[in-house]
Order: C-alpha cells, then structure tokens, then sequence
C-alpha cells in the first residue's frame, strides 16, 4: 500500500513539473528589454553601412590627455612659517 502511496505522489509530482508556465512567467524580461531599447540611441545603428566618421586617433589621444592634464593642480609655492605671536609675554 505505501508503495502504491509512492507511485502516486511521484506522478502527481510528475504531471506538475509539465504544467504551463503562468501568466506571469510570460513577459518575464520585457521590463528590462524596454529599458534597455529606452536607453539606445540608435537602435538601427549597426546597420547603417555609411557610419560618421570621427576624430582621428592622434588628435584625439592629445585632447584626452588635455582634458586629463585640466585637472591637475599646481603646486604652490613653500609658503613662510607662521609664527604664534600671542605668547605669554616671557
């Protein structure tokens, strides 16, 4: 009897594992692809066959370092020692 208990319960758990997928299950990802085709510019981009052509590469590599070098803070000069004049007298 308790084999037969078993054999039952194993199909049954069979027969769930083959049901369809809910409703929910299937538009699972189409939040994420419609955030990520609202992110692309130019979704048709690839396929252009006459792409813009743009900055060549030495005279980009020169505005990077540039742009790079902007940041740079100078150092400043060694300034005097302050003194503390407000001693006790002595």
């Amino acid at each position: 009897m308790a084999t037969r208990t078993c054999a039952w319960i194993a199909a049954l758990l069979l027969l769930a594992a083959c049901s369809t997928a809910p409703r929910f299950e299937k538009s699972f990802g189409t939040a994420v692809r419609a955030n990520l085709m609202a992110q692309t510019i130019d979704p048709r981009g690839a396929a252009n066959a006459n792409p813009t052509t743009g900055i060549d590469g030495p005279a980009a590599l020169a505005a990077q370092e540039r742009y790079q070098r902007s940041f740079v803070q100078p150092e400043s000069a060694a300034s005097a020692p302050m003194l503390n004049t407000l001693g006790s007298g002595r």
